[in-house]
Formats: structure tokens, sequence, C-alpha cells
């Protein structure tokens, strides 16, 4: 699991931000940000590696979510527990800290200010997990491109390059050899399934919840994890 988090470090390419290495004064809290991301990730893959029973592929990281959290597909209001629905204690067993800065100038809602990021699709992947009743620690959430793709703004998302998928295939694969052989995968959206099907791995696809595609995605998931 170290190698995997070091090689993460190791990624650098314009118009990305890497959660695990970068820190941009604008708008983390300070310098240490990278290694609190480094240290929320390794505590929320170590328990699921050897465990986890189905893998969810979803994308690339937002700026509401593992941009700051560090965890692909989890937000910090979730790791603070200022989630409606999720606690820290279901990601890390424990509280996560906060990497955004309250006064980033591109932090536009009182809430972001207070409460830190917040990322429907995280709320409706985690939602998904818990209403289905399973134990979190079964479940192992990822994306196809593990960094944040990013227009001008470093509040922006934009769809990961070709190159950046084929890039971001590498930690997938690494990932997967880190866990259970039996592990059942699923793709979350086009990009995460094409990537995969690709590279010749097995994985169901997945209605992205964004978009109006929430309702699906939940009857998807919830077929998928019987």
């Amino acid at each position: 699991m170290k190698n995997l988090i070091q090689s993460l470090c190791a990624y650098h390419e314009p118009d990305v931000f890497n959660p695990w290495s970068d820190y941009d004064e604008q708008c983390d809290i300070g310098p240490e940000a990278p290694d609190i991301r480094c240290r929320q990730l390794q505590d929320y893959l170590e328990p699921r590696l050897n465990r986890a029973r189905i893998l969810l592929i979803a994308e690339a990281a937002g700026y509401q979510g593992c941009r700051f959290t560090g965890i692909p597909i989890t937000c910090e209001r979730m790791l603070l527990d200022e989630h409606k629905q999720i606690s820290s204690a279901l990601i890390l067993g424990r509280r996560g800290e906060r990497t955004s800065r309250p006064d980033c100038t591109f932090m536009t809602s009182r809430p972001q200010q207070e409460k830190g990021m917040n990322e429907p699709t995280d709320t409706y992947v985690w939602g998904a997990i818990v209403d289905n009743g399973i134990d979190p620690q079964d479940v192992l959430l990822w994306n196809i491109f593990p960094f944040h793709p990013h227009k001008k703004s470093p509040f922006s998302n934009r769809t990961p390059s070709d190159a950046e998928l084929a890039a971001g295939l590498s930690y997938a694969k690494a990932l997967l050899n880190l866990c259970r052989p039996d592990i059942r995968v699923a793709a979350i959206g086009r990009k995460s399934a094409e990537t995969l099907e690709g590279a010749g791995i097995t994985a169901e696809t997945m209605r992205h919840p964004a978009n109006g595609g929430a309702s699906l995605f939940r009857q998807q998931f919830s077929r998928f994890s019987r």
C-alpha cells in the first residue's frame, strides 16, 4: 500500500492537481495539507484492501471531494461529521481533518466556509452503501484517473484526457493487485467503463449518479451488491 501511495505522490502533469503531493496556498489550509490527505488515504485503504468484496471505480477526483480529502468519492463534510447521513466513523474510524482553507476566495457559500466541501456524487455513492446495509469496509472506492483534472480555476472539474486515463489505469491495476482475488469490480460512468474494458478488466457498468442518474445508479448498485 505504501508503494501505491508513493507512486500516486510522484504524478505531476499540467492542469492536474495531485491531492497527495500538491499544495495550493490559495485553497489549502497550509503546507501540511498533502500529508494530511496521504494519511487519510492510508487509513481508508488499510482495513479494506484485504477485505473488500466490491470495488467501485468512478472517473476522476473532483474539487468538492477527493481534491480536499485524499479519499476517492468522499467529501470533507463526511470526514468532519457535518454530513447529514455519512459519518467519519464509517470511513476512517476516526474524525478526519479539514484541508480546504475556509477563507479561500473560491468558496462562495457559507456552508462551504463553515463545514467544508460537499459533493453530491459522493453522497449518492456512500448513501447507496449505507442504505443497502453493507459494511463500509466491504466496499473500496477509487477513480480511474485518481487525480483532479481542472480547467483554469482550481474549483472546476474537467473530463480526463485519453492520455490521463491511460496513466490512471496503472494505479487501478496496482490497487487491484493489492485486493482479494475475488473482488467484484463496477465502473461508475462511461469513461471508467471504457477504460477498464479496454484493459480487459471485467467490470459491471453503472450509471453515473450526476445529471439525473441517481435513481438508476441506486437500482444498479442494489442489484450488484447482493
